[in-house]
């Protein structure tokens, strides 16, 4: 059977690069959630009405994904995936380094927190044709029998940008005291991510038209009607289980990986460096076992693994959140382990990419991807947020019952795919 050739590595290594860089300018945001809620709303707001509108304004850009990414894969499905591989990151790398810019509510007033949710809009617009269109992407670039590795591999890319993100966090913190990160400190990695967003437009130019659109180009097999018309009206079930799959995947990349560095400062008096670097950690695992789930997933199929995993991303989450009330000493263990687990969701895209026929896959991706994370996604930070006072461990119960629908997931999955295979 056919196995990956020279040109297959150097296009997923070109395509997760960018993703990187891509994700880094979208995540980099939550890293500096604490300083943002300080200087973009009135000083004597409440802290924790601040901190839930600053996330509500991270969540802006969750719930701008799906018009980006229904339009930029309308455009995908007939004119080409590389067109809008192009466009999604500089439509990321311009607001980016607008937010580095940007004047605080002390300067403008009402007009910085208004200003910045317009460019978190503009940043979920790009980030919504981003991911699916990335995934679409190197699945049709390799055989078939390495679609998990090769969107494992990609996903790995993406979470790579969260870990960029952690890194740089972590090195401005150490750079700047806290004075100096409120005055000019926390513009440094917008500045830079507008910088990195730059080179990965440079870097993918040197990646050319997947095989498969060029195919049905010459065969003149491209939608012949609105991709999402078909999309809605022929695999709506395929759409469903998109949605579900996402659901399950930002549970468990905002919650545990996104959000859980700020909670578990608040929640266990954790300092900000230790909780940084404890993430990146986890991240760097995350991204390990990404790779790992993706190519487990080839060799047993996507149901038995996604099961499997989830059980092991329960257990682990409840064990980090459980332990860090009584052993904080053990959190690089433990937010490492459940950061390798967090990555079963590499068995998401692969799986979701087959879901659709080539001449509507973009667009039908995009669609179930982008309107569940624009609701699970957009709405889990400031629903945590709110319940927190009530359950302090409300994330954790969170990505546990979900968790638990993932296996019920994997299970049909593994049903399906006897029935298919």
């Amino acid at each position: 059977m056919p196995s990956l050739n020279r040109k297959d590595y150097r296009t997923l290594g070109l395509a997760a690069l960018g993703g990187t860089l891509e994700f880094y300018d979208f995540i980099i945001y939550v890293f500096f959630a604490g300083a943002i809620s300080k200087l973009f709303f009135p000083a004597d707001m409440p802290d924790w009405l601040s901190q839930t509108q600053t996330f509500g304004i991270f969540a802006a850009g969750y719930l701008a994904r799906p018009l980006g990414g229904i339009v930029m894969a309308h455009f995908g499905d007939l004119f080409g995936r590389k067109r809008m591989f192009m466009l999604s990151i500089l439509l990321m790398a311009v607001p980016t380094l607008a937010i580095g810019l940007l004047p605080t509510y002390a300067a403008i007033g009402i007009w910085a927190p208004l200003l910045l949710l317009a460019l978190r809009v503009f940043q979920g617009a790009a980030i919504g044709g981003e991911v699916p269109g990335a995934w679409v992407f190197v699945s049709e670039h390799v055989p078939q029998r390495h679609v998990g590795f090769a969107c494992g591999t990609l996903t790995a890319g993406l979470t790579g940008g969260i870990l960029l993100g952690s890194l740089v966090a972590t090195a401005v913190n150490r750079a700047y005291s806290p004075v100096e990160l409120l005055a000019d400190g926390w513009r440094v990695p917008f500045i830079l991510g507008g910088a990195f967003g730059l080179v990965a437009v440079w870097l993918r130019q040197y990646l050319h038209e997947t095989p498969v659109f060029r195919e049905m180009q010459a065969r003149q097999q491209l939608a012949e009607e609105l991709p999402l018309k078909t999309v809605v009206r022929e695999h709506l079930p395929s759409v469903v289980l998109t949605m579900l799959l996402t659901w399950l995947l930002s549970a468990a990349i905002v919650v545990m990986i996104l959000m859980t560095p700020t909670l578990i400062q608040k929640l266990f008096a954790i300092s900000a460096v230790t909780a940084l670097q404890a993430n990146s950690v986890a991240t760097l695992f995350l991204s390990i076992g990404c790779i790992t789930f993706g190519a487990l997933a080839d060799r047993f199929g996507a149901g038995r693994v996604l099961a499997a995993g989830c059980v092991a991303l329960g257990a682990s989450s409840w064990l980090l959140y459980r332990q860090l009330s009584v052993s904080p000493e053990q959190i690089y263990l433990l937010y490492g382990l459940c950061g390798f687990f967090v990555g079963v969701i590499g068995v998401v895209p692969s799986t979701a990419v087959r879901l659709f026929p080539p001449a509507v896959r973009f667009s039908g991706l995009s669609f179930g991807y982008n309107v569940a994370y624009a609701v699970f996604g957009g709405l889990t930070p400031v629903l945590v947020s709110r319940l927190l006072p009530l359950d302090p461990q409300i994330p954790v119960h969170y990505v546990v019952a979900l968790s638990a629908a993932g296996v019920g997931m994997g299970l049909y999955l593994r049903r399906r795919e006897r029935v298919i295979g």
